[in-house]
């Protein structure tokens, strides 16, 4: 297909016809799977009583459809959304389809962050009520994926930052968060470490309006940004020498970049706890789809949207009654997509 360009002032974007299309098409089918979700739970409903429940305050549906069903259903969307253009932006900073937001220490962060404080007091997960209740959890997780993230920054800066250091000073640091969150987890009360286990396995279930909003806000402020550093991004998949060549401030772009997909996944992470996979495989499939050089970011966002729901759609539905978390499902399914990767990256 062919490209067109874009100019608004002094920037200018080309923009694939292809990647258009995809996009477009996955946006489609994301709202396909959200009216599925609507339609599909405890009590069956036809598309009309949907409708009427969106729209509708007296209509019956109207409890179950806008303070259950329709606020799972964005914050599952958004989220992936986000997880999904956080690893597009780290895989084309690292030039490795292996990179994901767990190499910089975001998710495990903020993982080990909520065991140690639910751990520690017991009390902010399920001992209290009213704000500390609601936003204790996505605060500690919040806080422990930025933190994690400075510490892999930190640990991989040598006058500058690399993207092959950068990957291996992520795994190691992911390695000693996980080791740590599993101590954590066995010398804690069961029943403490039964409620951290279900939120480090990636959870959507009671999900409300107060997880949509967060990660709203930061795509609403985070996508302008990052898409106005694409060609900054796509100038960082080159060698060092050439990024400089091309006038491309390497350090401060790079710096900025990861600053806005560490925000992204921390956000997603506190929303919905550390779903697997999401950020590792849509950039690529979006890549493969749109036949581009590097994950497209509109596209791989769409893609993070479209997989998160239909994982959840399948965590709530495939053996009803039992739900199971998302996490869970998107792991199962990622798992033969990264042997498939490694298998690919050997070759």
């Amino acid at each position: 297909m062919t490209a067109l360009s874009l100019r608004v002032g002094a920037l200018s974007w080309r923009i694939r016809l292809r990647g258009v299309a995809i996009t477009l098409f996955g946006l489609v089918l994301l709202a396909l799977l959200m009216a599925l979700n609507m339609r599909i739970g405890d009590i069956e409903m036809t598309v009309a009583e949907v409708i009427a429940g969106t729209f509708d305050p007296n209509s019956a549906a109207h409890f179950v459809i806008m303070e259950l069903r329709l606020p799972r259903a964005l914050t599952g969307a958004l989220v992936g959304a986000a997880l999904a253009l956080s690893g597009a932006i780290i895989q084309s900073i690292a030039r490795n389809p292996l990179a994901s937001p767990e190499i910089l220490g975001v998710t495990t962060g903020a993982s080990v962050t909520v065991v140690a404080g639910v751990v520690a007091s017991g009390s902010v997960y399920g001992g209290t009520s009213g704000l500390l209740a609601t936003l204790g959890i996505p605060a500690l997780a919040l806080l422990g994926g930025l933190i994690g993230a400075a510490v892999v920054y930190g640990l991989a800066w040598r006058r500058g930052l690399d993207g092959y250091r950068l990957v291996l000073v992520g795994i190691g640091v992911a390695a000693v968060f996980t080791n740590v969150k599993f101590w954590l987890l066995t010398v804690g009360d069961v029943n403490d470490t039964a409620r951290a286990m279900v939120w480090i396995s990636g959870s959507l279930n009671g999900r409300g309006w107060e997880h949509v909003a967060p990660t709203a806000l930061a795509l609403a402020v985070l996508v302008p940004l990052t898409l106005l550093g694409t060609r900054s991004l796509d100038a960082l998949r080159f060698s060092d020498d050439t990024v400089a060549s091309l006038g491309v401030r390497m350090n401060l772009a790079r710096a900025l970049m990861i600053l806005a997909a560490v925000l992204l996944a921390a956000v997603a992470t506190a929303s919905a706890g550390p779903i697997a996979f999401v950020a590792l495989a849509s950039p690529q499939i979006a890549l493969r789809l749109a036949r581009s050089g590097q994950p497209p970011l509109l596209c791989s966002a769409v893609i993070g949207g479209v997989l998160t729901t239909a994982a959840d759609l399948i965590a709530r539905t495939a053996f009803s009654p039992i739900e199971l978390p998302v996490g869970i499902v998107t792991a199962v399914l990622g798992a033969p997509y990264l042997i498939h990767l490694i298998w690919r990256a050997r070759k």
